[in-house]
């Protein structure tokens, strides 16, 4: 399985109650036979643009593994949803994960030391 990363934007009237589309979400990736790892969700921001009608969207983070054939099912329900306003699902590129949290870990040590 693989991991990927999983960013949706809901619509802002959800924005007081987001346990019942999230609660879609989640059981999306449960029964494609995917796992989430970590949740975060990140507020209700101003979009760049209009998105269906939307100027502001509620953003939910998602790190998850799935099976090879899940993100087909998931990209096309989500696709669908008249909950989920736009969505982003990428595999996870683990260099570069790695080599942002060795930077990371330089920069606090560098701060440490002076």
């Amino acid at each position: 399985m693989k991991q990927y990363e999983l960013t949706v934007l809901v619509r802002p009237d959800f924005e007081a109650n987001l346990d019942t589309p999230l609660a879609k979400v989640r059981e999306l990736i449960t029964t494609s036979g995917g796992a989430i790892t970590s949740e975060e969700s990140w507020g209700k921001k101003k979009l760049q643009y209009r998105i269906k009608n939307e100027d502001f969207a509620v953003y939910v983070y998602f790190e998850v593994t799935l099976p090879a054939d899940a993100p087909l099912k998931i990209s096309n329900a989500l696709n669908i949803s008249d909950d989920v306003i736009r969505y982003l699902l990428v595999t996870v590129d683990e260099k570069g994960r790695k080599a942002l949290e060795e930077a990371k870990a330089r920069e606090e040590h560098k701060e440490e030391t002076e």
